[in-house]
């Protein structure tokens, strides 16, 4: 509690700026209230004397500046206090969050005024609303007002965008008015632009701490700005705010998965790495079965672009997992021995199956030189003729990729699934396009020109290692 000080010769002379909460006379603190109840003179927005009434002494005169007159209320306060009183400021909330106290700080340097200043921080809406829906500002958050009277729009717009792109839980002051009834909405749209998730809980509280309180939970994308007037606080979660029964939660990671004894290094470190991935993809509301594939992508690339650029048919993951888990598919063919290399060993032993590259075959070479085509076309030609439902998988030659879409339309070639993922300038965006219309053959496409090996065995170990994906734990054959 602070004691409020008094000079050498006793007298009172001094401004006390106070917080008084978000309105329940229980969230005031006890130096606030300390500081009303010695106060000569109490100077604030006459909704606020409703919460003082009975604290204040029956001789303490109250004084109304009216509403948008806080620099007459500021002024007026020193001229009482240069009168010799004590007068008390008071602002809802923590008076130093939106309030009076940066006004009467920067009128005590204009008027180069003696007058003592004294500061009591209150509780603040955010923080009373914040307990009203659990724990939602558990880890880093930032405080924004939508009000644009003293600071222009585009510079709120700024704050609004790099407060998502730093993934600040963020609670909303002055979110609407009478007068300014778009603002909330652009801030959605911005949330949901710069990647903030759709099903970002959001919590909306009217009125906390106060007899009309409402208290509403919802997402990002159900949010509805209409509902929400200028006595509502909201807040927006993370990426890691996640909703328990009626309330929100942003866990600070005391509950962090321990690393357990059947975890090596190797795997503990792709585990975290992708949950750091899947925290900071734009869009993390697509289905399980298409993010097994992007997380490996991702985490093999770092290169967040997949999102856009990788396609996978609905469900083609699961279904070309459970075809190898029930011994469907037996074979994987790949157009360069690198790509077939970056397959982990360990899944395919224990799902039984084989990998498998024609380039080093040496009828390869007599095929490529009798028929005028390059070696790997003349590759995935031999392995049709000998697995013509396997897997095949390309890294590198969009020419194999265009010869095995040939064989497919000549009923040569009957894939049990196909991934697209080669690298380069020349006809690789066309070998990808000649791909997709097999609606029959689950695939998946890394569209426009990237790709490589290493990609394409990433997109088959994400298939060989889809039973682990429920619980987000990549890695068990590395």
């Amino acid at each position: 509690m602070q004691k409020i000080k008094t000079d050498g010769n006793g007298s009172h002379s001094k401004i006390i700026i106070a917080g008084l909460g978000p309105g329940s006379l229980t969230d005031i603190t006890p130096a606030a209230l300390d500081a009303l109840s010695a106060a000569d003179v109490v100077v604030g927005y006459k909704y606020y004397f409703q919460f003082i009434r009975d604290i204040i002494r029956p001789d303490t005169k109250c004084i109304d500046t009216g509403m948008k007159r806080e620099r007459q209320r500021a002024e007026q306060a020193f001229e009482l206090a240069e009168q010799g009183n004590t007068v008390c400021v008071i602002s809802s909330g923590d008076a130093g969050i939106y309030g009076m106290a940066p006004l009467i700080y920067e009128m005590k340097k204009e008027r180069n005024s003696d007058i003592e200043i004294i500061t009591l921080p209150g509780i603040s809406a955010f923080q009373k609303a914040a307990s009203l829906l659990g724990a939602p500002m558990g880890h880093d958050f930032c405080v924004i007002s939508l009000s644009d009277l003293m600071t222009p729009w585009e510079r709120i717009e700024r704050r609004i965008i790099a407060a998502t792109q730093a993934d600040f839980v963020t609670a909303v002051y002055n979110p609407k008015s009478e007068g300014r009834y778009w603002q909330l909405y652009r801030l959605k749209e911005l949330f949901l632009r710069e990647g903030r998730s759709p099903e970002t809980p959001v919590g909306y509280i009217r009125q906390a701490g106060r007899e009309e309180e409402s208290i509403f939970l919802t997402t990002l994308t159900e949010f509805d700005p209409e509902k929400v007037d200028m006595f509502t606080i909201v807040i927006i979660g993370n990426s890691q705010t996640y909703r328990f029964n009626e309330h929100m939660i942003t866990p600070r990671g005391y509950y962090r998965e321990a690393k357990t004894e059947n975890t090596g290094i190797g795997q503990d470190i792709m585990i975290r790495s992708f949950r750091t991935i899947e925290r900071e993809l734009k869009n993390r509301a697509i289905p399980l079965d298409h993010k097994w594939a992007l997380l490996h992508a991702i985490h093999t690339t770092a290169d967040f672009d997949m999102e856009q650029l990788l396609y996978t048919d609905p469900e083609a993951v699961s279904t070309l997992y459970n075809a190898f888990a029930e011994g469907r598919i037996k074979t994987i063919i790949t157009d360069v021995t690198m790509a077939a290399s970056g397959i982990r060993k360990g899944a395919l032993q224990r799902l039984g199956t084989e990998v498998k590259c024609y380039l080093p075959d040496e009828r390869v070479a007599v095929l490529a030189k009798e028929k005028n085509i390059t070696r790997t076309q003349a590759g995935i030609r031999l392995a049709v003729e000998e697995h013509p439902d396997a897997l095949f998988v390309f890294g590198n030659a969009p020419t194999a990729l265009m010869e095995l879409c040939e064989l497919v339309r000549k009923e040569k070639a009957h894939p049990a699934g196909i991934i697209a993922a080669p690298v380069g300038f020349v006809h690789v965006q066309e070998s990808k396009h000649m791909t997709k219309p097999f609606v029959h053959i689950p695939k998946l496409i890394v569209e426009g020109r990237k790709g490589g090996s290493n990609l394409a065995a990433t997109l088959v170990n994400s298939i060989l290692c889809y039973d682990d994906a429920e619980q987000l734990k990549p890695g068990r054959d590395v």
